[in-house]
């Protein structure tokens, strides 16, 4: 039994009940940081560091808040991950801290972020709140990570910097697709996974 909630625990934020593809949550900066796979994967790892750690600190003193002002405390608490978070980029990644530009200090009012600590920290133990932060951490992830490839390799022919298309292609005429570096090009990405993940997910709970 502890098991299986324990695999329900990791399993369901990343994929049946991921907060972009399923909840809809977190897409602003989905759609924003995604045109190149490092910045889309440094957003990535910042959100889960946020979530897992708000969520810790919040499920450690959630006995000791008030009612009235829980939400004052836990943006507060996110408040300061955000910023330990930010000056950590800015001092060993610059460069991508500086192309993520107010992205990262946006984390504060990230949905994923609020929701978790509202709905599983506030009510949980520290080490499963933990783990739910990492899992929902994992869950964004993914799906930022997928759509920032995608949009790197379509639109400019290169994934982290690096050469993929190779040059016999553009010497036949093939050209790289402009609307990838565009916001229309991210929102198709990702109402293209959106629309996967639920057809995968409605399919598997018919078969159940």
């Amino acid at each position: 039994m502890a098991s299986s909630e324990m695999k329900s625990l990791v399993i369901d934020p990343v994929m049946d009940k991921n907060p972009v593809t399923v909840q809809s949550l977190g897409i602003c900066s989905a759609l924003a940081v995604t045109t190149q796979v490092a910045p889309s994967l440094v957003m990535a790892i910042a959100v889960t560091v946020v979530i897992a750690c708000s969520n810790a600190v919040i499920s450690s003193i959630r006995n000791l808040i008030p009612s009235k002002i829980r939400i004052i405390v836990q943006l507060v608490v996110v408040a300061t991950m955000v910023i330990l978070v930010d000056q950590v980029l800015k001092a060993y990644a610059y460069n991508v801290s500086k192309s993520l530009s107010v992205f990262v200090g946006l984390i504060i009012t990230n949905c994923i972020v609020m929701g978790r600590l509202e709905a599983f920290a506030m009510h949980q133990p520290v080490g499963k709140s933990f783990l739910d932060g990492i899992a929902s951490g994992i869950g964004y992830g993914w799906v930022i990570v997928l759509v920032g490839f995608c949009r790197e390799l379509l639109g400019s022919g290169k994934v982290l910097g690096v050469q993929v298309v190779p040059d016999a292609l553009y010497d036949i005429g093939y050209t790289n697709n402009g609307l990838m570096v565009l916001a229309p090009g991210a929102f198709l990405l990702l109402g293209t996974i959106i629309w996967i993940q639920r057809t995968i997910n409605d399919s598997l709970q018919e078969k159940e």
